[in-house]
């Protein structure tokens, strides 16, 4: 019963894309992802004491993986040789990224605090914009005013006045942004000709890859530590990874990644949100006025975004 109900989701969710793709309105499907992911934040919070980041990010990732393969196999086999070259090719390098990025932020993690690490990760929201410039991409002022806006939102939700050096943990975060920014960039730059099912499947069996060499080398999970943890871990593989990053690549071939990163950036919010719903966490004022300042930034970003999708599929 429980799989038939997923792979009903799944299917919706295949309608949904295609519906809001014909609609121009590819946004809406990284506001989703950015939910999807702010939640996937309490599945991490759950798992953390019980298995270690290679575990966690490796079977999640391979999770994420095989639950796409029904959707990505007629897919594959219609395709001739240069674009299956050109598909590992591609998910090799987003996975690389992916798999670096995650493995960043869950050991940040360790060393630092919760919300400093919700900040810090947050970074990328301007990093994007700077690298875009390097690639010769226009920049608009309104969308700098936003990143800025979301940034000062995310300090007043994540972070206080008396923790604002930077340790060894914030070090490996502030990695984990940039890295982030470059995986963003780089489904922007593959994700336009390839299938954005493929691309998810294959980037995800390459993070699998590469985070489940780092468990057999530098962690020992036990058995009873995986049944514990099997529920959040296949939330976040099943729904943050299978279901989220490709939402994610399906929307970012129609929404430039300056304005994807503001959708995205929600996933702080969210997890906000998911934390005092679900662990109980309470939110102070000014953590609500950092979302309402986040979620006006989201907001302000989306003013004429007809015209940026359309020019972008010119």
């Amino acid at each position: 019963m429980f799989f038939c109900c997923y792979y009903i989701w799944n299917k919706a969710c295949a309608i949904i894309t295609i519906a809001f793709v014909k609609e121009r309105n590819a946004i809406l499907l990284l506001l989703l992802t950015s939910f999807i992911w702010g939640l996937s934040f309490v599945a991490q919070s759950v798992s953390s004491d019980l298995v270690g980041p290679f575990t966690f990010n490796g079977i999640r990732m391979l999770i994420g993986a095989v639950v796409l393969i029904p959707f990505s196999y007629k897919s594959l086999k219609s395709h001739d040789k240069e674009y299956l070259a050109k598909l590992f090719k591609s998910g090799a390098v987003c996975g690389l990224f992916l798999a670096s990025a995650s493995m960043m932020q869950q050991i940040g993690v360790s060393y630092s605090t919760a919300g400093k690490a919700g900040f810090i990760t947050s970074i990328y929201i301007i990093i994007v914009p700077i690298i875009s410039l390097f690639f010769h991409q226009k920049v608009g002022k309104k969308i700098w005013l936003c990143a800025l806006v979301a940034i000062f939102g995310m300090y007043l939700l994540c972070m206080d006045a008396s923790s604002l050096f930077l340790s060894k943990g914030d070090a490996y975060l502030l990695l984990c942004a940039i890295l982030f920014a470059f995986h963003i960039m780089a489904i922007d730059h593959y994700a336009k000709d390839l299938d954005g099912i493929d691309l998810s499947m294959v980037q995800f069996f390459t993070a699998a890859f590469v985070c489940l060499i780092g468990m057999g080398l530098f962690e020992d999970p036990s058995i009873g530590a995986l049944k514990r943890s099997w529920l959040p871990i296949f939330y976040a593989g099943a729904f943050s990874c299978g279901i989220a990053y490709t939402l994610q690549t399906v929307g970012q071939k129609y929404v430039k990644p300056t304005l994807a990163t503001l959708a995205l950036s929600l996933e702080s919010v969210w997890a906000a949100v998911g934390g005092a719903v679900i662990l109980s966490e309470r939110m102070s004022m000014r953590e609500m006025i950092g979302c309402i300042l986040v979620f006006s930034a989201v907001l302000l970003s989306q003013v004429h975004l007809k015209k940026n999708v359309a020019s972008n599929q010119k």
